[in-house]
């Protein structure tokens, strides 16, 4: 169980990708429980959960797996959506029958119900198992939405709305640099992104969200108005060139490849000099930004660098 007294964290080593394309099926949503009635409460299983997975960008979502057969799961299902309802809409409660999710089950890695499971931005966060008291529970909710702020998962659910209008989170306000930043990259002027988020940063150091998007713009900024083919010819034809293999991890992230992009710069540091040593660093340590430093992919391509720093 996590310990109250200890701040919780994202955790990278439960993957729920397999069930996040289903969010983009309107077919899928979440049905909110009690004949749609409360906004707060939603039932999901192994074919809504993706719905799940996008609210979670919102509001932290808490997930409760339990089964008809055990009435502890059943006590405890209803606690909770007490003690969410209580945060008035900071909060989402999804309820899921094990014995309906066999892939949310092992997805969750859940040994026994009921399992209580957040979801922080589409990652898990790993509460606790069996039941607890409810100052145990308000305790982990008060780090859950201090969690959920960190990584802009910190709107609210109307409580008063029904039907499908409750199904659909109130996004909170992107802060104004933010907001500045997120309009110049919808009309490609990554340059005016990141200098509003280098505005943030300087106006607040502590600014984790405008770190994280002055990695991504920078990362489209490199790419804008390179072709793929041009990339990867360059990168095949110099492969001691270093800012074609700069280049070439930068689009290998882009599509998704973290692995490979990690992997082709870690392996050519070793043989460059100290300048290019800097510029493989300074770039990993900005793809790392790029990917999310909670990332288990990240973890272990920063351990590989310590090693060949040191």
């Amino acid at each position: 169980m996590t310990n109250p007294n200890d701040p919780i964290g994202l955790r990278g080593a439960v993957d729920l990708s397999s069930l996040a394309p289903r969010a983009q099926s309107p077919a899928d949503g979440a049905a909110p429980a009690n004949g749609g009635t409360d906004p707060l409460i939603v039932e999901a299983d192994d074919q809504s959960f993706g719905r799940v997975l996008e609210q979670s960008k919102t509001v932290p979502v808490v997930t409760v797996l339990w089964a008809g057969f055990s009435e502890p799961s059943i006590e405890l299902v209803d606690r909770l959506a007490r003690l969410v309802r209580a945060r008035q809409g900071r909060l989402l409660l999804a309820a899921v029958d094990a014995e309906r999710s066999p892939q949310l089950v092992q997805a969750l890695q859940a040994q026994s119900v009921p399992t209580v499971v957040a979801l922080v931005a589409g990652q898990p966060v790993p509460l606790f198992a069996g039941s607890q008291p409810d100052e145990v529970i308000e305790q982990l909710f008060d780090q859950l939405l201090e969690l959920g702020a960190q990584h802009g998962a910190d709107g609210r659910i109307d409580p008063g709305a029904a039907g499908d209008e409750a199904a659909e989170p109130v996004e909170a306000p992107l802060p104004p640099l933010h907001q500045e930043a997120f309009d110049a990259i919808e009309r490609g002027d990554y340059q005016a992104a990141e200098t509003a988020y280098r505005t943030a940063m300087a106006q607040d150091p502590r600014d984790q969200l405008a770190v994280a998007g002055l990695a991504q713009v920078r990362l489209l900024g490199r790419l804008q108005g390179k072709s793929l083919d041009e990339i990867r010819n360059a990168a095949a034809s110099a492969p001691e060139d270093l800012e074609a293999q700069l280049s070439v991890a930068d689009l290998d992230l882009s599509g998704g490849h973290i692995d490979d992009a990690f992997d082709r710069l870690l392996s050519l540091f070793p043989r460059l000099d100290a300048d290019g040593k800097t510029a493989v660093r300074e770039r990993l340590v900005e793809l790392f930004e790029v990917v999310g430093t909670e990332d288990p992919r990240v973890a272990v391509a920063r351990r590989r660098l310590a090693s060949l720093l040191y």
